[in-house]
């Protein structure tokens, strides 16, 4: 027992006396100069420590630094790369000796780092790094990784880093980007169990700003392989003439796991919310190969995608754009750096003024191929299924698609699609194609499809058929004032047909349609390039012609009338064949005549 305490008293004496020889003998200060030559010697930068350096021995082992500046190569602007107003690092001396780790106080005040970018392409890491050190930094950080796992505790009483500045400039572009940490803290961390961090940040971009903040709990393993955060909150707002009303403000609450062992990355959206969207999910991460594999599953609310497009430039910016981008083939060798698959579902999305409902998407990009396997949504009553795959393998992106709509109200789809008030009805449409290039006009040119389409119970607006057959035929009766005040609506039962579209031409042989009062077949053309419509179709009259009230007039029965559709999309032209009216009333008379002639002929002959 006498020895313990002997040999107790030994080492206390040993250091308080090495504290004592330390703090009165040894100044830190003696070796500044030192290190400010061994500084400039090696990097050729020049360093200042304004503070005197002071440190502590027992029962902490500390540094306190202060008024530190490194310079930035000559010529750059701002002067300094680094300016440090104060870091102090205190580690409790005794459990050292027993392979622990227990830091009483990490602090970092008032640090500014300034990285220049000269027109050149000059840095301000030039000449701080070599090849020799990378590779001495690889084994060291090997060495480090061996002894951090044989850690027996690793415990902090506090992290501080207050007022630190990044300001990263680039002379060629004349612009500068600020991100500001104004404060982050870590409360008592120990390994294996869960310690409160807080953090606020700002940034200053060019075209907007940001402001950030958060918080949670954060646990690292003992055997520091695995580090979970949870309870992870954060708050962001940004502000930016680009943003939807300029400002964009987001809340979201998140769980992190991360695996260092196996490389993996989970997070566990529990909320979010931006812009009136909701949304939850998860998103794993997967990087252990040289691609990192990304997997999403997230659920959406209602998304309006028109509401977060910026406005639309004045009609000089936005000629000028439109310009530039149909002449400039995407770049799309970004996906070939993209290991991705994405599981979808949403409320509702809105595009384009278009409304779809319960969407279900899956898709993935792998190897340069996007692939999107299935999209589902409810569309204007009725469904719509997507499957489609993008090739950007090659500096000409190919595409190819499979598209049905069934059930779909077509009227009100037409119109807030593209402003066309044509034709209602249910539709039914499907369509498969493949093109490449992604340039607006090449689409139209390079798209081969072919497909068919259905409508039942609708009409077609802008025409009334058998009113414009009855006008025209009572004005070749001589009735030239004869006009009618009826709607522009042609009803149907059904309305079918086939297409094929190449060179931006649909080609549509066989349109059929079938009303109570006539039958109307034929075939044309649609230019998706110019709009332009050119159609001639064969209209039979099968019923009677006559409006409400009117006397039946079936003289046109049986007669192939011409009609033709021309125009646009926007607006058609609808025009009727009067000769045909007129040959067709002709032949009438005559088969009547003859009939009469016949007739008489038999009574004469006693038959």
């Amino acid at each position: 027992m006498k020895l313990v305490k002997w040999l107790l008293a030994i080492m206390l004496t040993l250091v308080v006396g090495i504290t004592v020889y330390l703090t009165m003998f040894f100044d830190l200060n003696d070796f500044k100069p030192q290190i400010v030559d061994a500084v400039k010697k090696k990097t050729g930068r020049d360093l200042h420590i304004t503070d005197d350096l002071s440190w502590s021995v027992f029962p902490s082992l500390g540094i306190k630094l202060g008024g530190i500046t490194l310079s930035n190569p000559e010529n750059f602007t701002p002067a300094s790369m680094l300016d440090v107003n104060e870091a102090v690092a205190n580690v409790a001396l005794m459990p050292l000796f027993s392979q622990q780790i227990e830091v009483d106080l990490l602090k970092l005040d008032g640090l500014t780092l300034n990285l220049v970018t000269q027109k050149n392409g000059k840095t301000s890491f030039d000449g701080l790094m070599d090849d020799s050190s990378t590779a001495e930094t690889h084994v060291d950080s090997q060495t480090s990784d061996a002894k951090a796992n044989s850690l027996q505790t690793l415990d902090i009483g506090g992290i501080s880093i207050t007022n630190s500045t990044v300001n990263v400039i680039d002379v060629a572009s004349n612009t500068t980007q600020t991100f500001s940490l104004k404060s982050f803290t870590l409360e008592q961390f120990s390994l294996g169990k869960l310690a409160d961090f807080a953090y606020e940040f700002s940034a200053t971009l060019p075209d907007m700003s940001l402001v950030s903040s958060g918080k949670g709990q954060v646990q690292v393993a003992q055997d520091l392989n695995n580090v979970t955060i949870t309870d992870f909150t954060m708050s962001h707002q940004a502000n930016g003439d680009s943003l939807p009303n300029k400002t964009l403000t987001t809340e979201m609450t998140a769980q992190v796991a991360m695996a260092l062992e196996t490389k993996t990355i989970e997070l566990q959206l529990t909320k979010l919310s931006a812009l009136d969207i909701a949304a939850a999910g998860d998103v794993k991460v997967n990087y252990a190969n040289k691609i990192p594999k990304v997997a999403m599953n997230l659920a959406l609310g209602d998304i309006d995608v028109d509401a977060l497009l910026p406005k639309e430039a004045t009609s000089e910016e936005a000629t000028t754009e439109v310009a530039t981008v149909s002449n400039t083939e995407p770049d799309l060798s970004a996906l070939s750096a993209i290991d991705l698959t994405v599981k979808l579902t949403a409320k509702s999305i809105k595009v384009n003024n278009m409304l779809t409902q319960n969407w279900l998407m899956d898709m993935a990009i792998s190897k340069g191929v996007l692939t999107l396997s299935q999209l589902t949504a409810d569309l204007y009553q009725g469904k719509l299924a997507l499957s489609a795959k993008l090739d950007g393998r090659k500096s000409l992106p190919s595409y190819q698609f499979d598209k049905k709509l069934t059930g779909v109200n077509i009227r009100p789809l037409l119109m807030d699609a593209a402003e066309i008030d044509l034709l209602s009805g249910l539709a039914s449409f499907e369509v498969k194609g493949s093109g490449a290039s992604l340039i607006p006009d090449n689409v139209k040119k390079n798209l081969d499809a072919v497909g068919k389409f259905e409508v039942s119970d609708g009409s077609l607006y802008g025409v009334n058929i058998p009113q414009m057959i009855r006008s025209a035929q009572q004005k070749l009766q001589g009735n030239l004032s004869a006009d009618s005040k009826e709607e522009l609506k042609t009803d149907f039962t059904s309305l079918t047909g086939s297409f094929t579209l190449k060179d931006a031409v649909v080609t549509n042989p066989d349109l059929a349609m079938a009303a109570p009062l006539i039958r109307l077949k034929g075939k044309g053309t649609a230019n998706i390039a110019s709009e332009a419509l050119d159609y001639t179709l064969t209209t039979s009259v099968v019923g009677s012609l006559a409006g409400q009230g009117g006397e039946i007039d079936e003289s046109l029965k049986g007669v192939d009338i011409p009609l033709t559709i021309k125009g646009t999309f926007q607006a058609p032209k609808f025009g009727l064949d009067t000769k045909a009216l007129l040959e067709g009333q002709f032949k009438d008379e005559a088969d009547k005549a003859k009939e009469k002639l016949k007739d008489s002929l038999l009574k004469k002959l006693g038959v």
